[in-house]
């Protein structure tokens, strides 16, 4: 080990496990402050110090039970980070996720999951249990028409490894391009076996998407533009991929028709649905999800549940 890595191990041991201030770091070793500064940052780096911040806000706080209450929900939490990045944001939906769902998850339990950004966040922060006879079910196709990975394996990986569990993959596009083709795939034995078993999941895990152009359920579909432009008219967001209005209808039966996966009624009917999204550009799916019914459990930013409650007057 080289001296300098040393250095940094007293150093962050004097600071972090005895509480010295970098002043008295020091003076205790001998060094300037901007030098114990430095090696603190290398010890971060390096890894001889990781820091965890517990915070009870994001289990129980007011805006959680807010919106608990206004929405019908088990449990809602709130990460609570004030200006904090699109990336900074996403990574927290990601750890206090993956916690909620880690809680959840029970031995024999059948989990459907969905992909996506925020659902790769989810799986990256997993951590290993002891949990025996879990299965994991793939809740939509994952196959993308474009260039862009939908890490649709990759979640489902992850969550196995977490969980111990068999996966149940559904190898196909998230939708056709033709409904003749679908209900012909949706024929094979192998096929329809996956699709019913998303719909008895006993726990789904699953996020919102806005509608946008440049949204990853409209971006890795085969649509026409005339579909296209049908979805930016009228659909507010997408769960697993099936559009909504803002009155909680499918937005584009033709589309609908042509995906691959657990519809919007079936969803709704899971016992357990851990609904997890964030920023600002959800709020309209989110709020419109919530109404339908589409969760029992919900994870959100702090700014992301104000507007939802102050769109309904109680902020």
């Amino acid at each position: 080990m080289e001296k300098r890595d040393e250095q940094a191990i007293d150093a962050v041991r004097l600071y972090f496990e005895r509480g010295f201030s970098q002043a008295e770091v020091a003076a205790r070793m001998g060094l300037s402050r901007p030098t114990v500064a430095k090696l603190l940052l290398r010890g971060k780096e390096a890894g001889f110090v990781t820091v965890e911040i517990h915070d009870p806000r994001e289990t129980s706080s007011v805006l959680g039970e807010q919106l608990a209450q206004r929405f019908g929900l088990v449990e809602a939490r709130v990460i609570h980070d004030s200006g904090a990045s699109e990336r900074e944001i996403l990574d927290d939906l990601g750890r206090v996720g993956a916690d909620l769902v880690e809680s959840l998850v029970e031995d024999g339990m059948s989990v459907g999951v969905s992909w996506g950004r925020t659902m790769n966040a989810i799986a990256a922060r997993l951590g290993r249990t002891l949990r025996c006879g879990v299965e994991i079910v793939q809740l939509k196709g994952g196959t993308s028409h474009s260039s862009a990975t939908t890490n649709d394996f990759e979640v489902m990986r992850a969550f196995c490894a977490a969980f111990n569990a068999i996966p149940r993959y559904l190898p196909l596009p998230v939708i056709f391009e033709d409904v003749r083709t679908l209900k012909i795939v949706r024929s094979d034995p192998y096929i329809a076996s996956i699709l019913e078993a998303g719909k008895q999941t006993d726990l789904i895990v699953f996020t919102v998407g806005d509608v946008s152009a440049e949204s990853l359920a409209i971006s890795h579909a085969h649509l026409k533009t005339d579909e296209v432009n049908a979805l930016l008219a009228t659909a507010v967001g997408d769960a697993c991929s099936r559009f909504f209005t803002a009155e909680g209808e499918v937005a584009v039966s033709s589309i609908d028709e042509r995906t691959t996966g657990i519809s919007l009624k079936d969803l709704s009917e899971r016992p357990i649905r851990v609904l997890v999204a964030g920023g600002p550009k959800k709020a309209a799916a989110l709020a419109t999800a919530l109404r339908m019914g589409l969760a029992t459990h919900v994870v959100v930013d702090q700014d992301l549940a104000r507007v939802l409650l102050r769109n309904r007057g109680e902020t």
